[in-house]
């Protein structure tokens, strides 16, 4: 796969964030120049890694319905909250990637929705609008790390960190996804293991979860919750 162009970091902010949980955490919020799709993607900076340690990295793709709304048929919202404590801990960073519906976006989304209503899983519904079972791609994802300094490729600031610290040779990558995997090892990105997150189901998204491990081998231990 080809490598992406390089993008720099255009500005950074430090913004509290307090969950309807009451969960808080203070986070460093990263925007970018030069991202190759144009979008205004966040990397969020949570936690500290430790000396010689490996940062945690997760790219969530925005939510709208999940995220901000709560809704049960995806498990968007639960993930995005749990990642931002688990990074908090490890140390590492949120890629927020402005991908909605997998890269069909919100209305697309909504109208595959109603598709699902009538039978379909989450791909077909997709494909049935003509539009692809995952649209996304994380070339943005792999600028932003390297811009950070990790991952693989040196920072903007010439010394391999966006603090002048070196950066870091690898990953350790928050996700379900293989794919997520794939595309940044393809991109550059060194990937040493893949983290699992949790088991969100609710009754309103058993069958998106059941077509996630079983069209795209995500890691989603069902068997045990799901007779």
């Amino acid at each position: 796969m080809p490598q992406p162009g390089s993008a720099t970091v255009r500005s950074r902010v430090r913004i509290p964030l307090t969950f309807p949980d009451g969960y808080r955490a203070e986070a460093e919020v990263f925007t970018f120049h030069g991202l190759a799709d144009g979008a205004e993607h966040l990397a969020m900076a949570l936690g500290t890694v430790p000396d010689g340690g490996t940062p945690l990295v997760r790219l969530h793709s925005e939510c709208l319905t999940g995220d901000v709304f709560g809704s049960d048929r995806c498990d968007c919202g639960p993930q995005l909250r749990e990642s931002v404590e688990l990074i908090s801990k490890a140390g590492g960073y949120l890629l927020y990637l402005r991908q909605e519906g997998r890269g069909i976006g919100l209305y697309n989304k909504l109208d595959a929705y109603a598709l699902q209503d009538s039978g379909l899983d989450t791909y077909d519904a997709n494909t049935a609008l003509g539009l692809p079972e995952d649209g996304r791609d994380y070339t943005a994802a792999a600028q932003m790390l390297a811009a950070l300094g990790i991952g693989g490729t040196g920072g903007t600031d010439g010394t391999g960190g966006i603090d002048g610290t070196g950066g870091t040779r690898g990953i350790d990558l928050l996700s379900n996804n293989p794919d997520k995997a794939a595309q940044l090892a393809g991109l550059g990105v060194t990937v040493r293991r893949r983290v699992p997150t949790g088991v969100h189901l609710s009754a309103s998204n058993v069958r998106y979860l059941t077509a996630k491990v079983e069209r795209t081998g995500h890691s989603i231990e069902l068997s045990r919750l799901v007779g």
